[in-house]
């Protein structure tokens, strides 16, 4: 079967419908069940919240506040609607930041990718994802089982191992990070071992090269790429062309609600324009709404030409967070976004921040129709009173900005 099941290729209008649909009810269950969101979403009635406009006006929650969120209220923050006792197992990421599973079946939602990645009934997989503390490792090895693959659970690390296990088991599928497939296969070269029964790779956490990628086919091995977090789990997945190759692009999960929204705001940029990518999670266990990933990228106007018609994502375009220290002061996207809201004429703004250690200068550019000397100074005016530093304005005409969702640009150089 070419789809994972019948959702990927209903018309848009009616994906879109449903989640408008389910919108309410999953809003009420976070407020009702997770503390957290009840004090987040106080005052807010979720039978209105039946549109993407109405969903724009709830708070972001970012990732970026977890840690303050969970210190408050051990251990998830409150986020979560499944009490820490019903739950299937509890991650532990860097931080530290806690991350719950529940008990069902492919609770993370990764069959689906690994579906499109050519995953079947009877593939022999090696999951190279760690299995201690952080969840990937799980959250890959459910959504192979939900395909009744069979998984040899290797994690990281004894590539030696990893090779004689792979060429001895007759592993045809693998999943881990694009360097870990980029050391295995170099081991089984310098040992002289035979792995061409390894025909396939998901790979994600890290940038995948072209290069690699390209490398890899040459070798019998079609690597494709997962978007997924330990939070919301499955987000989106490469899918492959006719031609054997790999489709621009990311199609999105069908279990989840994207936003893109300019850094430092929960205002949805327009389609093509480059922001953080935000979530929200039909989870029942860990129901996260407007969860900022910290992750940029951008919608694509056209559908997949595989046939899927959910909405396409350029895949991972940087990091969100773009906070700086300038003269022992931080400086966030955040302030950014307020300088722009107390100036309606600005449509987007950069921050520019260059100098030598310990002369560090600011500039704010700013697109806007009028290049008036009196908005300038008005400007400076908002810069000095939001960030309390100094800084200069240079104000540029519309579409002038790169697209690249960059709030703020750290040129300074350390040595």
């Amino acid at each position: 079967m070419q789809y994972y099941d019948e959702l990927e290729t209903r018309p848009p209008a009616q994906r879109e419908a449903a989640l408008m649909a389910a919108l309410p009810g999953q809003i009420a269950h976070a407020q009702k069940n997770a503390p957290g969101f009840a004090r987040i979403l106080a005052g807010v009635d979720p039978s209105a919240v039946t549109s993407r406009a109405a969903l724009a006006r709830l708070p972001v929650i970012r990732k970026s506040d977890l840690g303050e969120l969970q210190k408050e209220m051990p251990p998830f923050g409150g986020l979560n609607a499944t009490p820490r006792e019903k739950l299937g197992k509890v991650f532990v990421s860097p931080g530290p930041i806690y991350d719950p599973e529940g008990r069902g079946r492919d609770w993370w939602r990764t069959a689906r990718g690994l579906h499109a990645a050519g995953f079947r009934g009877g593939d022999l997989v090696m999951n190279t994802f760690a299995y201690h503390f952080t969840p990937a490792g799980s959250m890959l090895e459910a959504g192979a089982l939900a395909l009744d693959c069979t998984v040899v659970p290797t994690g990281v690390g004894q590539t030696e191992m990893q090779v004689a296990a792979l060429s001895g088991l007759g592993v045809n599928a693998f999943i881990g990070t694009p360097s870990f497939l980029k050391l295995i296969v170099e081991k089984a070269d310098e040992l002289k071992t035979d792995i061409s029964c390894l025909k396939k790779a998901v790979v994600g956490a890290e940038y995948l090269p072209p290069a690699l990628r390209k490398a890899m086919r040459e070798r019998g091995i079609d690597v494709m790429q997962l978007y997924a977090s330990a939070d919301l789990g499955h987000i989106a997945y490469e899918t492959a062309s006719p031609d054997g190759g790999v489709n621009e692009g990311m199609v999105l999960d069908e279990g989840v609600l994207l936003e893109i929204v300019r850094p430092g705001t929960g205002d949805p940029v327009p389609t093509g324009e480059v922001g953080e990518v935000v979530i929200t999670s039909f989870n029942r266990d860990y129901p996260l709404v407007r969860f900022g990933t910290g992750d940029l990228s951008a919608l694509m106007p056209q559908a997949s030409p595989c046939g899927r018609t959910n909405a396409r994502i350029r895949g991972w375009m940087g990091r969100a967070d773009q906070s700086t220290k300038v003269r022992a002061m931080f400086v966030t996207p955040r302030q950014i976004a307020e300088i722009l809201r107390r100036h309606p004429e600005l449509a987007k703004a950069r921050l520019v921040v260059d100098g030598e250690p310990g002369k560090d200068r600011m500039k704010l550019k700013c697109e806007a129709e009028s290049l008036s000397e009196a908005l300038a100074a008005a400007v400076v005016a908002t810069i000095r009173d939001v960030t309390k530093l100094r800084g200069e304005v240079e104000l540029v005409a519309p579409g002038s900005l790169p697209n690249d969702g960059k709030v703020i640009e750290d040129l300074r150089e350390y040595s």
